[in-house]
């Protein structure tokens, strides 16, 4: 399929549209995003095309992305201690991968940005009164009180992603990336004895590795530079307009390094795939339950018809049990194009369940069971895991079941922050890492 339409940057809003706010004044929506429009952007050309390219090298399987932060940021989040404590973890976990693979990881990090959600229903009722749903801190507030789409949080939300931006870029220039020293990892939280040990083991090899060791045949320098991208979900197309800029005949979204389509709004023929087929930076397409070989090579032949590496990657999530029964016609159906893709795994939002109360859960044993399986679902299919997907914090939250904590149910209540979805917290995302580490391994040493 092919798109005959001349594009630009506004000719989505030509086409049906979905996910969007409803504002109670057009006019002041219009005067905030002009004042986004004026402000300086968040990111450069040279960072996307950077990004670009390092992604090409994961479509090959000479690099891995890790993709991770909170499922919706909160502005009241927008802190030094939120902030380094979820870059901490993302470091981490890449230093963990990197050793487990042997091969450069690729940092992009959910955050600076990922301010809006989409939502089920445009309403939901509260205490017997109907509001509208809670879209994410850049649309309305959590409180039943500021549920009313608000126009001036599309300002707040640029200088909380410039702040938080600026915080990131402060701690990578000034060391925060140097975690060599044991002290910044600390395994006291894991409470089986057999496991502390096996993960002490990991690390303490790591920690030789930064040390002493080549990595991929190059000094450990390659574990302490840090190249570090931010991604968000494309979802408010005027604001994702706000921050399109030419620059030298070409165009780019300067909110973000990468964004990506989700699965409410990857139509065809709808708005969000019209903006995002036009603009340089590489682009992220949720890839689930439903969607057809044929649904996927069609987007593909609209989103990227030059076949440009590491423009596109396909981030799949279907549930522990059900990857490798859905992935295989997929990953065939995009080979038989030609296409290069980064084939990447989210597996945390097909493994989302309720409690007895209603409160939103992840059992941390599926959602490495799913990673698992698309490990050896793409050595099956001759193909390449490029990366991970996850959504996550470096805070102490109780969101999630399992882990090296052993939270259950009944643990949920303690620390349970999430406005969305749940996270995996500090603990969890570690173990996580090193755990996948395993599995990158054996898939380095099969594959000798």
């Amino acid at each position: 399929m092919s798109i005959q339409r001349p594009w630009s940057p506004d000719s989505w809003r030509t086409l049906p549209i979905r996910q969007q706010p409803t504002y109670d004044e057009p006019v002041a929506v219009q005067v905030a995003l002009d004042q986004v429009r004026s402000l300086p952007p968040l990111v450069a050309p040279g960072e996307v095309i950077s990004l670009r390219t390092q992604l090409a090298r994961a479509a090959r399987g000479e690099a891995f992305v890790l993709q991770g932060g909170d499922c919706a940021e909160r502005f009241e989040d927008c802190r030094r201690g939120p902030i380094e404590n979820k870059l901490k973890i993302l470091l981490q976990m890449s230093l963990v991968l990197t050793w487990g693979a042997r091969m450069p990881v690729i940092r992009v990090g959910r955050m600076a940005g990922q301010y809006a959600k989409p939502r089920s229903k445009p309403t939901e009722w509260i205490d017997g009164v109907e509001v509208p749903s809670y879209r994410g801190d850049h649309v309305n507030g959590h409180s039943v009180a500021r549920r009313t789409p608000d126009p001036q949080r599309l300002v707040d939300a640029y200088f909380h992603s410039s702040a938080t931006l600026n915080y990131v870029r402060a701690l990578l220039d000034g060391g925060f990336a140097d975690l060599h020293h044991p002290d910044h990892w600390d395994l006291g939280f894991v409470r089986s004895d057999q496991r502390r040990a096996e993960y002490q083991q990991i690390v303490g090899r790591i920690l030789d590795a930064l040390q002493f060791m080549p990595a991929a045949g190059a000094t450990s320098e390659a574990f302490r530079s840090v190249d570090f991208y931010t991604s968000h979900e494309g979802l408010l197309l005027d604001w994702e307009h706000a921050h399109t800029v030419e620059h030298e005949g070409k165009y780019f979204n300067l909110g973000a390094h990468m964004l990506w389509i989700g699965n409410r709004t990857r139509q065809l023929e709808g708005a969000h795939v019209e903006y995002f087929r036009g603009i340089e930076n590489p682009i992220g397409v949720k890839v689930g339950p439903g969607m057809t070989g044929a649904e996927l090579t069609a987007l593909l032949d609209v989103l990227e018809p030059d076949n440009r590496p590491g423009r596109i990657t396909l981030i799949s999530r279907f549930g522990a049990g059900k990857l490798s029964v859905a992935l295989p016609g997929l990953i065939d159906a995009v080979r038989a194009t030609g296409r290069t893709v980064v084939w990447s795994c989210d597996p945390m939002h097909g493994n989302t369940v309720s409690t007895e109360s209603g409160l939103k859960t992840r059992d941390v044993d599926q959602v490495l069971a799913e990673v698992q399986e698309a490990i050896a679902t793409h050595d099956r299919c001759n193909s390449v895991l490029g990366g991970v997907h996850f959504e996550l914090t470096g805070d102490n939250v109780t969101e999630c079941v399992g882990g090296p904590e052993e939270l259950g149910v009944a643990d949920l209540s303690r620390q349970y922050e999430s406005f969305c979805d749940p996270r995996l917290n500090y603990a969890q995302s570690l173990e996580m890492a090193l755990l996948l580490t395993k599995g990158l391994a054996e898939r380095r040493e099969g594959r000798g």
